[in-house]
């Protein structure tokens, strides 16, 4: 236990990790909410390049709990345990902690979007350093999805972006969501929240805001309290925007984002193209070229809302 939880693999390949090279999975948020069956699909891109776990790679996973402070001292361990490639989930916040902890060892990290402005890249061509990034394009899709939930609830004039103060993209993210509103010539108000306790008060403000709609901005715990969000805007009656599908379907309304399982076996293929060779140096930083929109009907239904054919023949997916 090191200032969260700490999962070893089988024992069978911790006894082996001397004769086969070990992966550092660093990872932001639980092990209780694997969005878009995350280490599944690393697995499938890691075989495609000639590995597979417990034969001839193993790998250490390292949880923070979606407590970000926690993650200095997993990367630290992690590093203390001279991994072959490190491999970050849940955004900067991740990246940055790991970055702070080697120079020397490669890094993957996933869902930074940005990594040039964040300092971890030279350029997304030639990153340059020992860190390169497969993107998600997070919330810099913020714009769509505002446009999209404009044209679910047109009526809504006020809307509002939930965040997570934590987020080491935060105040950008609140910029590009400030710029997206004027654009659609709606008032926005930023909610937060970095823990479970900050969602009834942040609703609570949203109602007193007489606000009309509301994006939930790409966070790793954001996304595991998806469902407990969507409870909530259903009960207050607020159409709602996710990042990730998986939160469509523990009720929410919409989501709009990339394809994450294609996004999860590119990190693994990344991963063993290093483990192979390659230097994140000369690896350019990864966009998503695959974007999903997700629209759950029974809870447009419970908000009163038809929803437009304009986004059904658009949508990639219908739950019912």
């Amino acid at each position: 236990m090191l200032g969260g939880v700490v999962i070893a693999w089988p024992l069978a390949a911790r006894a082996q990790k001397t004769a086969i090279p070990v992966i550092g999975y660093l990872s932001a948020g639980s092990p209780n909410f694997l969005p878009g069956g995350a280490l599944a699909a690393v697995r499938q891109g890691l075989n495609k390049t000639g590995y597979v776990e417990g034969k001839n790679v193993a790998i250490e996973l390292r949880w923070a709990e979606n407590h970000y402070d926690r993650l200095p001292a997993l990367a630290a361990d992690l590093v203390s345990r001279h991994v072959a490639v490190l491999v970050t989930f849940g955004g900067g916040v991740s990246a940055r902690a790991a970055k702070a902890a080697t120079s020397t060892i490669p890094i993957v990290a996933m869902g930074v979007s940005d990594p040039v402005s964040m300092g971890f890249a030279e350029s997304l061509g030639r990153p340059g350093g020992n860190l390169t990034s497969v993107g998600i394009l997070g919330n810099d899709l913020t714009a769509k999805r505002l446009e999209l939930l404009h044209e679910m609830a047109p009526k809504a004039t006020a809307i509002a972006v939930l965040l997570n103060p934590d987020n080491a993209g935060a105040e950008r993210d609140t910029r590009e969501a400030q710029d997206a509103s004027r654009s659609l010539r709606q008032q926005l108000h930023v909610l937060r929240a970095r823990s479970e306790q900050d969602f009834n008060a942040a609703f609570a403000n949203l109602i007193q805001l007489r606000v009309g709609a509301l994006v939930v901005m790409g966070d790793i715990f954001l996304s595991s309290r998806g469902k407990l969000i969507a409870g909530l805007a259903v009960r207050h009656a607020v159409p709602t925007m996710f990042e990730a599908r998986d939160s469509v379907a523990a009720g929410g309304l919409m989501s709009y984002g990339a394809n994450l399982s294609e996004t999860y076996r590119q990190v693994g293929i990344y991963t063993g193209t290093i483990l192979n060779g390659a230097k994140p140096a000369d690896l350019p930083v990864l966009q998503p070229t695959t974007f999903d929109l997700v629209i759950n009907r029974r809870t447009a239904k419970a908000l009163g809302l038809t929803i437009p054919r304009s986004l059904l023949v658009r949508a990639n997916e219908v739950i019912e």
